[in-house]
């Protein structure tokens, strides 16, 4: 299992987006190889979702692959619920999640940038933006 998961590990460890798929097309016959063939096809099948942030700037990678923001601010909420302990009902539990997050998106906090937006101008073209849009 240990081994599976460095394999894997290793194909997100690459340095652009080609030699991650060279990496994905390695570790799915070394998986075969460990008599792991369903592994295999799923490595075959699903790798290009998984090397979906490699379209970006490579600036941006490690945080389109984490969600460390979302997870701060969901410890944060954790921590204050456990020190009140129980709420009368769940709107008050509701309230003071929201003052919260009110305050997170009016401090400093709240208007950091996460990415920097300069390194995506010319990375889409008109028609890849309505598609988002």
């Amino acid at each position: 299992m240990r081994d599976v998961a460095a394999m894997l590990k290793a194909i997100h460890a690459q340095e652009d987006l080609e030699s991650a798929r060279q990496k994905a097309v390695a570790v799915a016959e070394k998986l075969r190889n460990m008599k792991l063939s369903e592994a295999a096809k799923k490595v075959e099948s699903s790798i290009e979702e998984t090397l979906t942030y490699m379209h970006f700037p490579s600036e941006h990678w490690i945080r389109i692959r984490t969600n460390n923001g979302i997870e701060r601010i969901m410890k944060e909420i954790r921590r204050r619920t456990r020190v009140v302990g129980s709420f009368p009902d769940g709107n008050s539990a509701l309230m003071l999640v929201c003052a919260r997050l009110r305050h997170v998106a009016s401090s400093n906090c709240g208007t950091k940038r996460y990415l920097n937006m300069s390194l995506l101008i010319g990375q889409f073209t008109a028609t890849d933006q309505h598609d988002v849009g």
